[in-house]
């Protein structure tokens, strides 16, 4: 098992809590895990980005080069354009549609989304939307996570144990609001591949 995964998102979003969560389910089934963070302003608003390698092997360098990521995933459709270079062939992108307009000269999303579209193997929808209707506004990183999960080769029952141990010193009410929005996100995700035909990678 070897999976490479390129997180991508602007400071504030979450997606730092996304490498942390995969990466305690990782280590839950006794996989290796190397994780290089790239950030450019850490701050809200900045560009994060995250490289997470994954396998049952060990593993020599922690940074994924370009044309080999298995997955891409974006909580920002701008981002997830800026990381589609690190996407082989055969990967998957998994998007937020939602914009973080944080420029003056922020693209058409209509375009952003017809170049996204431009990739054989494509998860998009909104994500914050999704959090927002199950009660949960804030977290739309973690829809992001479930929306992935197919793709990860990590079993979903690891994932969720990995989300309750990251936010179990936050209490009980938040760590069942994060479960939902993973439910809710992989569920979205089976619903967008059925809808185009697609085979499911569960």
């Amino acid at each position: 098992m070897k999976t490479d995964i390129v997180l991508a998102g602007v400071g504030g979003q979450g997606i730092l809590s996304i490498a942390n969560v995969i990466g305690v389910a990782a280590l839950k089934d006794n996989l290796f895990l190397k994780q290089a963070e790239v950030h450019g302003m850490s701050q809200r608003g900045g560009d994060v980005q995250s490289n997470l390698r994954i396998s049952s092997e060990p593993i020599s360098s922690d940074l994924i080069p370009l044309n080999s990521a298995d997955i891409v995933v974006s909580l920002e459709p701008m981002e997830a354009l800026r990381y589609m270079p690190y996407l082989k062939k055969t990967g998957w992108l998994v998007t937020n549609t939602t914009p973080f307009i944080n420029i003056d000269n922020y693209p058409s999303v209509k375009e952003l989304l017809q170049e996204l579209e431009k990739t054989s193997n494509l998860v998009a929808f909104d994500m914050d939307e999704i959090a927002k209707q199950i009660g949960s506004p804030r977290s739309s990183n973690m829809v992001l996570l479930g929306a992935a999960s197919p793709f990860t080769g990590i079993p979903v029952e690891s994932l969720e144990e990995g989300i309750k141990e990251f936010f179990a010193k936050k209490g009980e009410k938040i760590c069942k609001a994060n479960l939902d929005a993973f439910r809710a996100g992989r569920e979205e995700t089976i619903e967008f591949l059925t809808e185009r035909n697609k085979d499911i990678p569960l």
